[in-house]
């Protein structure tokens, strides 16, 4: 029998604008930002093969959390991009949001325990547009982040320069979005289509096995992501692998690498006993042992994104050297 449902005709949205932001462009690091140096021999390592593998025209890819957007993060990646360095860049939800929220008012992140107390958390009108992106790529057959990258350039927003999104797009590489129901601000709006949002986040996911189909030889690296990175990366190398096998082929010699602050207390190569909690913490288990064991190599860079970030990305320019 039907259940009753959540009639969302009658929420109210907000203007974007009246929103108090806890992050704004001014926050965005600049690619010349003072960071420490990072010395650490495996970031070293992880950066020569992120050369050796774009000198091979082998695959780069970066999947994500929201939090590198967050943090003011995203010319780094912008500009990786640019250089030809990074291939497919994927992430969740989130990152859709904070990317088009940053590059529509130089501003994003609300905070969530003063907007949940008065029941407006998330429901900003503009943002909702997103919404609109995932229509049109439902109804087109494109990925969602394809769309999202699309409807920035189009729109032209003032802050486009810092959007991974819209810089994938212009590039020509995939940019793909990895999307939980009901995880996203976006879900809780009248205008939210779930089978086009799932249709177009289950393109991306085809689109991203398509990538790791191609990873021999290539990277993978996972910055932050714990739960969405680390699965749908699995679940994509499954596939992979199941065709290259039928073909007589192999994918096991590519270098992962994750990033995280959780100290793992033992060797990140070697899995967590199941009696330990952190045997549950998925991107050891899957990215750093499971998917390398048969050829592979992985690195663990345990330190926060605003100084493993800056420290990659200079290391990876030292070695292959700026692309105009």
């Amino acid at each position: 029998m039907p259940f009753p449902a959540f009639d969302r005709s009658r929420l109210l949205l907000r203007p974007l604008r009246e929103r108090v932001h806890d992050m704004d462009i001014a926050e965005v690091m600049h690619l010349e930002a003072k960071v420490p140096h990072l010395d650490n021999p495996d970031l070293d390592s992880l950066a020569e093969a992120i050369v050796a593998a774009r000198d091979k025209d082998r695959p780069v890819i970066w999947m994500m959390g929201a939090h590198v957007i967050k943090q003011g993060l995203s010319r780094f990646v912008v500009d990786l991009i640019k250089q030809g360095v990074i291939t497919h860049v994927a992430g969740n939800g989130a990152c859709a949001i904070h990317d088009y929220e940053l590059a529509l008012v130089g501003a994003t992140t609300e905070n969530v325990a003063d907007y949940i107390r008065t029941g407006e958390f998330g429901l900003w009108r503009e943002t909702g547009r997103l919404n609109e992106a995932a229509l049109e790529a439902f109804e087109e057959g494109l990925g969602l982040g394809e769309a999202v990258g699309r409807m920035i350039v189009r729109q032209g927003p003032p802050h486009q320069e810092v959007s991974i999104f819209a810089t994938a797009y212009a590039a020509g590489i995939p940019a793909t979005v990895h999307v939980g129901i009901g995880y996203d601000i976006i879900h809780e709006h009248p205008n939210c289509d779930g089978a086009a949002v799932g249709q177009a986040s289950y393109t991306d996911f085809l689109i991203f096995a398509e990538t790791v189909r191609h990873l021999e030889g290539g990277v993978f690296l996972n910055f932050g992501s714990a739960v969405m990175g680390p699965e749908v990366y699995l679940k994509a190398l499954a596939m992979a692998r199941n065709v290259a096998k039928q073909e007589g082929k192999q994918i096991r010699h590519f270098v992962t690498a994750n990033f995280d602050l959780l100290d793992l207390g033992g060797d990140p190569r070697r899995q967590a006993p199941k009696s330990h909690p952190m045997y549950y913490y998925r991107p050891w288990k899957t990215i750093l042992v499971r998917t390398v064991a048969d050829g592979g190599e992985s690195f663990y860079i345990q330190a926060d994104h605003k100084v493993s970030i800056p420290n990659l990305y200079r290391r990876v320019l030292a070695l292959r050297g700026p692309r105009p």
